[in-house]
């Protein structure tokens, strides 16, 4: 029998199999953890303990970064082994020694190579493999391992022709904005933007609707121009104008994932400022119950939904998930019985068995043009990813009158205005009456971590006064005597939230309604009839998942705008 490639350690001479122990010593460091894990039908923490105990190294639960040795220790090191400096059990950082977390237990070679770089003991311990990681990124920043070795390589090498030398940079680059791309997704971000700043690049994350600064290595701004290029011939940019935005479109495919980005860049005044919107097909699709809606709010759409004809509206400002919403509705009535075509700008999510049409304004293909086309190809369900303009309505409604059943969606604050909205763009009052079947404005709010959020006694006073900001009767104060806090912990990345819930206002016109729209009554009177017809506001949707503890007040007041009526 060879001997083994790898020598075998001890830990796992008897434990897994002979041919498992080979295909783990193997495999990258930062994957041992995960491979054992499936190879072994068990999970991470589990696994871990269990390596803790045969290697005799101690399991560190509350891992914090010993700041004093973080500069002693080189970020492409660091990446590559995948361990931190971490103050001691004690919470101290000790004199003698360096204590260093990592996911998997030191080898010789690891033990030597960090030795290197320091003369102070070291003492080891596992970790998990996610928190790891993210301290790595916090404390020497996303990329740094790449953009260090480039760095490292020069410096190693003074006698090397400038254009290896180039070569290495360039590959540096490559790494680099693959490593910002690959922790987006990881970060669940919508968004990355690319921003020169006097002095820096700053990168931004939109995670949960909110920006978020990303940790960078020191030497970035070095590298500023080829990450803006680099990006640049991802989207198939033209790297030479620079005066002009530019948009375009990247197919990256990393880590079994798949995404379709768009990429837009403006000229600012220190360099083009890159956005990055992160459009992931095939991931999870969302359900109504998944989005936060109640069995009664589902029960109401559920109903719309099996109409034969009529036009569904859900509306909201940018980025409140109005196309995730469509999306699950889509999902709701998906059959092989009905045709449904849709009519997207971008396609954000793939539908099975849904005929999926992307406009492209540029050749002439918008919405109401492919619109057009669409009621010739015998559709039951129309799709249409936002009426923009008069065209648009004017089609859409004749659509809904002529038999198909059309899900759209407006830029309004809520529902009401959507009707108003139709009115202003030139469609008659009869019409609209005749055609909208429902409208849904919603609103996204961060949810409340689950497993770090604690339950507070409230402020009475304090509650009715923010009551009484949203609109809602300060009555409801008496009724809550504690309601659940953000706090913070490794699973949410220390702010207390985790994810999004929506917030819906239904609006089902009625006989009163549909006297007071063909009469082009306001939106503030017909906001006003129908809640006295029983439409539950976004405000009281909002304070209907904080007594849950789904999400907190001042979640609601962010997203929310307050209107008198």
């Amino acid at each position: 029998m060879p001997a083994p490639l790898v020598p075998v350690p001890t830990f796992l001479r008897d434990w897994p199999a002979a041919d498992q122990r080979q295909q783990l010593l193997e495999a990258p460091r930062p994957e041992r953890l995960s491979l054992c894990a499936r190879l072994l039908g068990v999970t991470e923490p589990a696994l871990l303990a269990e390596l803790a105990r045969r290697a005799g190294l101690a399991l560190a639960a509350d891992l914090k970064p010993d700041a004093a040795a973080v500069p002693l220790l080189p970020a492409r090191l660091v990446h590559e082994f995948q361990t931190m400096p971490i103050l001691s059990p004690a919470g101290q950082p000790a004199a003698d020694a360096i204590h260093l977390a990592t996911l998997w237990p030191p080898d010789a070679e690891m033990t030597d190579w960090i030795g290197t770089f320091t003369s102070r003991p070291l003492r080891w311990h596992l970790a998990p493999p996610d928190r790891v990681r993210q301290l790595i990124v916090e404390n020497y920043g996303v990329g740094s391992g790449s953009l260090d070795e480039s760095e490292a390589s020069a410096a190693a090498a003074p006698e090397v022709p400038a254009t290896a030398t180039e070569a290495d940079a360039d590959a540096a680059v490559v790494r680099f904005v693959t490593d910002v791309i690959s922790q987006a997704i990881e970060d669940g971000a919508t968004d990355i933007h690319f921003e020169p700043q006097e002095g820096q690049l700053r990168i931004r994350y939109r995670v949960d609707g909110l920006l978020v600064a990303v940790p960078v290595p020191e030497n970035l701004l070095r590298f500023q121009d080829a990450i803006i290029s680099r990006l640049k011939i991802m989207a198939r940019l033209n790297i030479s104008e620079r005066r002009l935005p530019q948009d375009g479109r990247i197919n990256f495919k990393a880590a079994g994932e798949s995404l379709d980005i768009r990429v837009s860049t403006i000229p600012t005044i220190y360099a083009e400022s890159v956005s990055l919107r992160l459009l992931n097909l095939k991931r999870e699709a969302y359900t109504m119950e998944r989005l936060g809606m109640d069995e009664g709010e589902q029960t109401q759409i559920n109903r719309i939904l099996a109409y034969p004809h009529g036009i569904i509206l859900v509306t909201g400002p940018t980025g409140s998930g109005k196309s995730t919403s469509l999306n699950a509705f889509l999902r709701q009535i998906n059959a092989t019985d009905l045709r449904i075509v849709t009519v997207e700008d971008p396609i954000e999510y793939e539908v099975p068995g849904v005929n999926q049409m992307q406009v492209r304004p540029e050749i002439g293909l918008s919405f109401a043009s492919a619109l057009r086309h669409v009621l010739r190809q015998d559709p039951d369900v129309i799709m249409v990813g936002e009426i923009r303009d008069r065209e648009t309505a004017d089609i859409a409604i004749r659509a809904s009158l002529t038999g198909h059943l059309v899900l759209s969606t407006l830029h309004t604050n809520d529902a009401p205005g959507a009707i108003t909205r139709l009115i202003d763009m030139g469609i008659e009052p009869f019409l609209v009456t005749s055609s909208v079947e429902l409208v849904i404005a919603q609103r996204l709010v961060r949810r409340l971590c689950p497993h770090c959020s604690r339950p507070t006694p409230v402020n009475p006073a304090k509650l009715q006064d923010t009551l009484a900001i949203l609109g809602l009767e300060p009555v409801e104060a008496a009724t809550a005597t504690e309601l659940r806090e953000p706090v913070g912990c490794d699973r949410c990345r220390g702010t207390g939230y985790r994810g999004r819930i929506g917030l819906f206002e239904i609006l089902k016109p009625n006989d009163e309604l549909h006297d007071l729209i063909v009469k082009r009554e306001s939106s503030r009177v017909l906001d006003k009839c129908a809640r006295q017809h029983g439409m539950r506001t976004l405000q009281q949707s909002g304070w209907a998942k904080v007594r849950a503890g789904q999400t907190t007040l001042d979640e609601v007041l962010r997203v929310i705008t307050v209107i008198e009526k």
